[in-house]
C-alpha cells in the first residue's frame, strides 16, 4: 500500500492563499480629499478650457474632471512606465506613487459640471 502525502497540496493551497492576500495588499484606495495637495500638478493644464500644450508638438490637453478614476490613475502609470509618449506628462507621471495617481483618480472622478468653481480643478 502506498501512502500519500499532502505536502505538495498543502503548499499549492499556501501559494494560492499568500497570493491572494498580496494582490488584495497591492490594491489602492484612492482618497479625493488627500488629492487636494497633490492637484498643483495637474491645474497648469487641465484646467484650462481649450488648452493648447505647445511641447513637443501642440496638443489639445484635455479636461479631467468627471473621468473614470480607474481611468485617471491607470492612464497616469502608463505615463510613468513610458507606454504613452508625451514628455511632460511622463515627468510628473514619474514623479507620483501609486496612491497619489489613485488619489488624483479620485479627485478628478469627483468633479461635475455642477461642481463649485475650484481654482485647483
Amino acid at each position: 500500500m502506498k501512502k500519500r502525502t499532502n505536502l505538495p497540496r498543502l503548499l499549492l493551497a499556501t501559494g494560492l492563499v499568500l497570493a491572494g492576500f498580496a494582490a488584495q495588499a497591492n490594491e489602492v484606495k484612492g482618497n479625493a480629499t488627500a488629492a487636494n495637495a497633490k492637484v498643483w500638478l495637474c491645474v497648469g493644464c487641465h484646467s484650462i478650457p481649450e488648452y493648447r500644450a505647445d511641447y513637443p508638438l501642440v496638443y489639445k490637453v484635455p479636461m479631467i474632471g468627471g473621468q473614470n478614476a480607474a481611468y485617471i490613475a491607470s492612464a497616469l502609470a502608463a505615463y510613468k512606465k513610458g507606454e504613452r509618449k508625451h514628455p511632460t506628462m511622463r515627468a510628473i507621471a514619474g514623479s507620483l506613487s501609486d496612491q497619489d495617481m489613485a488619489d488624483l483618480g479620485e479627485y478628478y472622478a469627483a468633479q461635475t459640471a455642477s461642481s463649485p468653481k475650484n481654482p485647483l480643478k
